[in-house]
């Protein structure tokens, strides 16, 4: 299948996938259902739901009508069997980690992911037992493989990561982790599903902020897990998921199940809707489900004009005057040329980072010089947005992880918008001119 006719489908399905009108009273647009539950109609059914014998909507804490056509349209597009949407995209990060690694397991991670992912891996799951290890380049396999040990559960990693724009090398990652009977993680917010489908080149858990480029226009945080339904969760490396659950089983008939064995490559997902969803309760909220749902109706579209403004704003400030380094591995000439044209044919998204000389001072009055950029500390918006990474969006990094990654005090970071190019080319220049 071409480019093109993979471009119609994924169109089609952003648009009516997980949604039929006959089943929500022929409405044209899924509606909201603000409701905090649902009738049972009668003990026999109310029995049967709360049991999981049959599917239907009893609390919104665990599922709701329009959030559920969220997740089927979400799981459609990114390819897996099934998803959860959640709070927030670090509700989603911290489920999909805690749920692998609990009960004293480890991850193996980068340090360049975005701040609240390190400090929540570095400084806050250990308070629940979980512990990372750290890798300098989450592409040597070499160096992932030396820290993998008995208690290892999941490789996590960030299929772009933010600011550096550096591509995760999914495939051999993803071969990696299986051969040790491990799962891969991948936090795929920065391209959305529109740019990359990393369950195609063996991911076993997609994580989005949904709040970003999906939703798109910066009204509405989210979050979601999608599950590929490939990954063997009864291998020996997750008791939590063979050993008997009060919550799935019924004692009165004395039927007593794991995750494992009563939803076999469903276990995952569900263990996220039954055991996290539904006692942490980061809830989706129906409104935002919605906004995200009308957000997705036009992710193509908005997608690849950001792209194409993207790459013409990196080229140019490759060449622009006080900028010394952009980053940006959509640009012909990067180290990563070719993990490009294997994982992202359409461009691989709408942020870049730039490197400045002089000062922090100098850093601050460009950022207060734009007049079209909002200094705003979010990515994937209509709006083009700048921000400072290393004041803001990677405060809580660790300094020496801070400056492997890049982030110094001289970095700008981009989110490129739906505004003109040339404009916001324009913009860029005289705010740099006038900050020397």
């Amino acid at each position: 299948m071409g480019i093109a006719s993979e471009n119609e489908e994924f169109a089609t399905r952003a648009i009516h996938a997980g949604y039929n009108p006959l089943e929500y009273g022929y409405a044209a647009v899924p509606p909201i259902y603000a409701s905090a539950a649902f009738d049972l109609e009668n003990a026999v059914r109310g029995d049967a739901l709360a049991g999981g014998l049959i599917d239907g909507f009893e609390y919104s804490r665990v599922a709701n009508p329009t959030v559920d056509v969220l997740e089927k349209r979400l799981a459609a597009l990114e390819g897996g069997i099934g998803a959860v949407a959640v709070g927030s995209g670090m509700a989603a990060v911290s489920y999909a980690l805690m749920c692998t690694g609990e009960g004293g397991g480890r991850i193996i991670a980068p340090s360049n992911l975005y701040g609240a992912s390190v400090d929540a891996l570095g400084d806050f799951l250990p308070q629940f037992g979980i512990h990372t290890d750290f890798v300098k380049s989450i592409n040597d396999l070499s160096e992932v493989e030396s820290r993998i040990g008995p208690d290892t559960r999941a490789i996590f990693a960030e299929t772009v990561a933010n600011p550096s724009t550096e591509l995760l090398d999914i495939e051999p990652l993803a071969q990696l982790a299986h051969s040790h009977g491990i799962a891969l993680i991948v936090d795929n917010t920065v391209p959305t599903p529109y740019l990359l489908r990393p369950i195609e080149f063996g991911a076993d858990i997609v994580v989005h902020s949904t709040t970003k480029g999906i939703t798109g226009h910066g009204n509405a945080i989210g979050g979601a897990i999608i599950d590929a339904g490939k990954f063997d969760w009864a291998n020996g490396r997750f008791p939590q998921f063979t050993t008997q659950q009060q919550v799935i089983s019924d004692d009165r008939n004395n039927e007593w199940h794991s995750f494992a064995s009563k939803y076999g490559n469903a276990a995952f997902i569900k263990r996220i809707r039954i055991k996290y969803l539904r006692t942490f309760g980061a809830v989706a909220s129906p409104f935002n489900a919605y906004l995200s749902l009308i957000g997705l109706e036009s992710l193509p579209q908005r997608v690849s004009q950001q792209v194409a403004s993207a790459q013409h704003i990196a080229q140019h400030l490759s060449r622009a005057a006080h900028v010394m380094k952009v980053n940006y591995s959509g640009l012909g000439y990067t180290p990563q040329y070719e993990l490009v044209g294997k994982y992202f044919p359409r461009g691989v998204g709408q942020i870049l980072s730039f490197l400045v000389d002089g000062s922090a001072d100098n850093v601050r009055r460009i950022i207060d010089g734009t007049k079209l950029f909002s200094y705003v500390p979010n990515i994937g918006d209509a709006r083009s947005l700048i921000v400072d990474p290393a004041h803001i969006t990677h405060r809580e990094v660790p300094a020496e992880a801070r400056i492997a990654a890049g982030v110094s005090d001289n970095l700008i970071r981009l989110s490129i918008g739906l505004e003109n190019v040339n404009d916001l080319i324009a913009d860029l220049d005289q705010a740099i001119a006038h900050a020397y």
